[in-house]
């Protein structure tokens, strides 16, 4: 594994953990992407199944509760070793891992955790995250479905979007507004709920039709009348965007592997391609214009990896900086993946272009990460405000 982690000193542990991911990416995941690519209105919801089977849907969740207590750094290798082989797979195991179960942990009962995270920490439920609305992508806090009191209950109505598992998930981690039309609070007027998809009320829409990440699903929700008892209500009504706030940050390093895997593939693709084309009678790796593109294409991967996992490290410590680390891990890592993708389709030239080749899909699954989970724009707000912020000169 050193080849992929360099000076990261890794236990034995998590060397078996990173070797079990990788042999299952490469012998599992990897031969079904591009099928899985080509049915983009299929959700392959055994390969995420054989997911929780290995423990890759609870890895992060304390062995208390059925998952396998590991650390964030751990999970971030394993995710860019699913990422590597189909970065579709790896989105589900992302959005499960940071965003519903972490949020259970950090604000669920007791009651709840029994109930919703024990069973996903064994990977026997999926689940899924809605914060975003037709009208409210990065500006999250001005989301309008509506949830109402009626008696102990909660009524959910209104329409959210970008759901990824939206459809196959049994359970959804959303978020609606808990004040009322007339009296609108702002950020402390939204509540997270825990919401089954069987649920009366509940609809998925239809799958949308993607750039890349084809299969990964991706659903609008419609929410008529969900009626839910308290107890599916996660927290203090009001605190539901905070809640989301705080999982994010960790998401984004997610997303980071996500891109760092992407990235890593293309490279190990234009390396091996450039070795065996030959051109004017020598392979095109001898010509010192490929040799500086793969030299730069190598730098970026192992620069996003470095910033990734010292992100991580300072994330686990919960140290104050990691909001800013989190958003330039974050940043860093999707705009390298862009770079190195489209150097890779470069390098391949005409075939790298075609779908005979992988690096066409891995070029069209890097771009979403510079979108979603925050745009790119959105994390150099971020970055620039905790620089200031840090100097006590930015509130």
């Amino acid at each position: 594994m050193a080849d992929t982690y360099g000076d990261i000193d890794l236990t034995e542990e998590q060397l078996q953990i990173c070797r079990l991911a990788r042999r299952f990416a490469e012998e599992e995941v990897l031969p079904g992407a591009v099928r899985r690519d080509r049915d983009e209105d299929h959700f392959d919801r055994a390969i995420v199944d054989r997911l929780g089977e290995l423990g890759f849907l609870g890895m992060m969740i304390p062995e208390a509760w059925d998952g396998l207590g590991l650390g964030l750094d751990t999970y971030l290798m394993a995710l860019e070793e699913i990422a590597r082989a189909d970065a579709s797979v790896a989105v589900s195991m992302s959005v499960h891992n940071s965003l519903p179960t972490q949020l259970l942990l950090r604000h669920g009962t007791e009651e709840q955790r029994d109930r919703w995270l024990r069973p996903m920490a064994r990977g026997e439920l999926l689940g899924a995250f809605s914060l975003s609305e037709a009208g409210s992508g990065s500006d999250a806090a001005s989301l309008s479905a509506q949830a109402r009191r009626d008696g102990d209950d909660w009524v959910l109505s209104g329409e959210k979007m970008w759901a990824t598992n939206g459809a196959s998930a049994d359970l959804i981690l959303l978020f609606a507004r808990t004040d009322t039309p007339e009296d609108r609070r702002g950020t402390h007027g939204i509540g997270a709920f825990i919401v089954p998809t069987d649920a009366p009320g509940y609809r998925a829409g239809k799958k949308e039709r993607k750039l890349g990440l084809r299969g990964s699903e991706t659903v609008a929700v419609h929410l008529e009348d969900v009626r839910l008892g308290p107890e599916h209500l996660l927290g203090e009504p009001g605190e539901g965007y905070r809640y989301a706030l705080g999982a994010l940050e960790g998401g984004r390093l997610g997303i980071a592997a996500q891109a760092v895997g992407i990235a890593g593939a293309a490279l190990e693709h234009a390396v091996a391609y450039a070795a065996e084309r030959e051109q004017f009678g020598r392979p095109i790796k001898d010509f010192q214009g490929l040799r500086f593109k793969l030299a730069r294409m190598g730098l970026r991967v192992e620069a996003s990896r470095a910033l990734l996992h010292r992100a991580a490290r300072v994330y686990m410590k919960g140290e104050t900086r990691q909001r800013m680390l989190s958003s330039m891990a974050k940043l860093e890592a999707s705009e390298a993946a862009m770079e190195v993708t489209r150097e890779a389709v470069q390098v391949l030239g005409g075939y790298g272009y075609t779908r005979e080749y992988p690096v066409e899909r891995l070029f069209r699954d890097a771009k979403v990460t510079e979108i979603y989970e925050g745009t790119s724009e959105v994390h150099q707000i971020i970055i620039a405000k905790e620089l200031y912020s840090q100097r006590g000169t930015d509130q």
